[in-house]
């Protein structure tokens, strides 16, 4: 549907239309989301220099393009570049929007996780308690925007040996993700790895660890099957998944039949 949409607006508007870089975003993000990074980086930088030509630098539309661009270069681990441009498109969104217009909180977000990803904890912590204001400020406390932020500020504090601080938020996250998204969505899953990780690190919680972990292998394993692409963190799951089984004592036969009962359930 997106490279339908795509050669619909190329035909009808040009190849270097505003409209054009849209769909480029779109069909981009989606190549992302299935594990298609190599595809998906050109479209949105293409997205990104039809934008500067035809609506200047400092549009709503260039921080849109930035965020992306940035956001698929940190799942390739090139974060110098993507930092700059986190930085370029918060200067964008604060100057159109103001600062504390909910882009601008998801900008922060952005940003901050580029910081702890580089060991700058403390200005990042700072940018995501900011982000987690605005977004407060703007959504309530139940909106899936605040799972976010709460998420990332979870992670900070982890990342400082922060634990008992962390687990409520990330308790609240998973709380306010499956009452908006049901049991099995793929956000669900994010928030249900990062709080088995941390039970596992700094608690004898292993039980509910892997519990939880189960559950986001599986969420993720779903997803390969209903879109015919493997998550982009399914091997990531996989063997964290082991490593917290073989940590409670199992064997390697137990851990094989254990993840043959998740992955090919039809089999057991």
């Amino acid at each position: 549907h997106y490279e339908r949409a795509l050669e619909i607006d190329e035909k009808a508007y040009g190849s270097d239309h505003p409209n054009v870089a849209a769909r480029l975003n779109s069909l981009s993000q989606l190549l992302q989301a299935t594990n298609r990074l190599e595809e998906s980086e050109p479209l949105i930088r293409r997205a990104l220099e039809i934008d500067k030509a035809k609506l200047g630098v400092n549009h709503p539309n260039i921080a849109r393009d930035l965020n992306n661009l940035a956001l698929l270069l940190q799942e390739t681990n090139q974060l110098e570049e993507a930092e700059q441009l986190h930085r370029q498109a918060l200067l964008i969104t604060e100057a159109c929007f103001g600062p504390d217009h909910p882009s601008v909180s998801a900008g922060l977000n952005n940003l901050a996780a580029v910081l702890k990803d580089t060991n700058r904890l403390a200005e990042a912590e700072q940018l995501a308690r900011r982000a987690l204001d605005i977004n407060e400020k703007n959504f309530g406390k139940d909106h899936p925007s605040i799972a976010t932020s709460l998420n990332n500020l979870a992670m900070l504090l982890k990342a400082t040996n922060r634990y008992s601080e962390a687990e409520p938020l990330y308790r609240r996250a998973l709380e306010i993700s499956e009452a908006k998204f049901g049991c099995y969505h793929p956000n669900v899953a994010i928030h249900l790895n990062n709080l088995a990780v941390l039970l596992e690190s700094s608690t004898d919680k292993t039980e509910e660890a892997e519990s939880l972990m189960r559950r986001h292998l599986i969420i993720l394993h779903q997803f390969g099957s209903s879109s015919g692409y493997e998550h982009l963190h399914m091997r990531d799951a996989i063997g964290n998944y082991a490593g917290l089984l073989k940590g409670m004592g199992y064997d390697e036969d137990r851990i094989k039949q254990r993840l043959s009962e998740i992955l090919n359930p039809e089999n057991t």
